[in-house]
């Protein structure tokens, strides 16, 4: 079941969509069921639903991504967005804190740039996304300047080291009420084209033997799979948040799969987090979930809340 303040409930209204969004047109089909939708194994049908969305619900009239980078489901996204507002919310004696004085770090946003766009529009939030790859930036970049009032709200940052996630990249000066990630998944090419491959039977495609599949949702390397995939990526998360623990208030990353998360536990136990959240989430019969984190403790939450009010 999605979050309550999710607007994606039931299925897509592709009247409404089409209506606000006619380029979505000529990708609506019929289902099994006769229910108009769309074919998710084409990524062109799955990037037209997502500026569907994007438009109707939260405004965004320019938004397009380069061939083959990663195009999320947005349903998802909101809901990890929704549930870190209440993650603020419970530190603020139960009311969400909303508009510009809450910055939120987004750890490689790639170049959909999603998670700045909901939250901006959700809640008010100013966002800084960071990634490594100069072409995801460009286009993250390409979507913010061509919608109107997010250039001074959404900033965009390289982290120049591939072997870096939190240092070097912000200034002393900065401090973060939220950092979200969504760690690349895989621990190799090889890895992340076999689960391609089950996406696209799971679709009711049959992956050529001689050219691997495009998955519908796209994804370079570096969105997909890093060495040692997301429990050494969210490892070194956990271990590079300490050095940066007075500039963020709650730290948080996805962890897609329950395996990893009692290493992620035991790692924040290690490092000496002070209070440790896991969220669960759920999307139709898809679990996720995400862990957030914070070394501040009472007083210094006191003393950070302040500039919310």
């Amino acid at each position: 079941m999605l979050h309550p303040r999710n607007r994606h409930q039931g299925r897509y209204d592709f009247d409404r969509l089409v209506t606000d969004s006619p380029g979505l047109a000529g990708f609506v089909v019929a289902n099994p069921h006769g229910e108009p939708s769309i074919n998710f194994a084409d990524p062109a049908a799955v990037r037209a639903l997502n500026r569907a969305l994007l438009n109707t619900f939260y405004g965004i009239k320019h938004w397009d991504i380069p061939a083959n980078y990663l195009c999320p489901p947005i349903p998802g996204r909101a809901d990890y967005i929704h549930s870190l507002a209440d993650l603020l919310a419970q530190s603020n004696s139960g009311t969400i804190p909303r508009g510009p004085a809450i910055r939120v770090l987004d750890i490689g946003m790639g170049a959909n740039a999603i998670y700045p766009l909901l939250g901006h529009a959700e809640y008010g939030w100013r966002f800084l996304g960071s990634d490594i790859d100069p072409v995801a930036l460009a286009a993250a970049r390409n979507i913010i300047q061509s919608n109107s009032g997010l250039i001074d709200v959404i900033e965009t940052r390289r982290q120049k080291s591939r072997d870096q996630i939190f240092e070097g990249l912000l200034y002393e000066d900065e401090r973060f009420d939220l950092s979200l990630c969504n760690p690349p998944f895989h621990a190799s090419a090889y890895e992340a084209e076999n689960s391609s491959q089950r996406k696209w039977r799971g679709l009711g495609k049959q992956p050529s033997r001689h050219k691997a599949p495009v998955l519908n949702f796209g994804g370079q390397n570096t969105e997909l799979w890093c060495a040692g995939g997301e429990a050494e990526f969210i490892r070194s998360m956990i271990e590079e948040s300490t050095a940066v623990y007075k500039q963020v208030f709650w730290f948080s990353t996805l962890v897609s799969k329950e395996s990893n998360l009692p290493g992620v536990l035991r790692n924040l136990k290690k490092v000496g987090a002070l209070d440790v959240r896991t969220v669960e989430m759920a999307q139709g019969q898809k679990n996720s979930r995400f862990v957030a984190w914070t070394f501040l403790n009472a007083s210094a939450q006191h003393a950070w809340r302040a500039r919310w009010q």
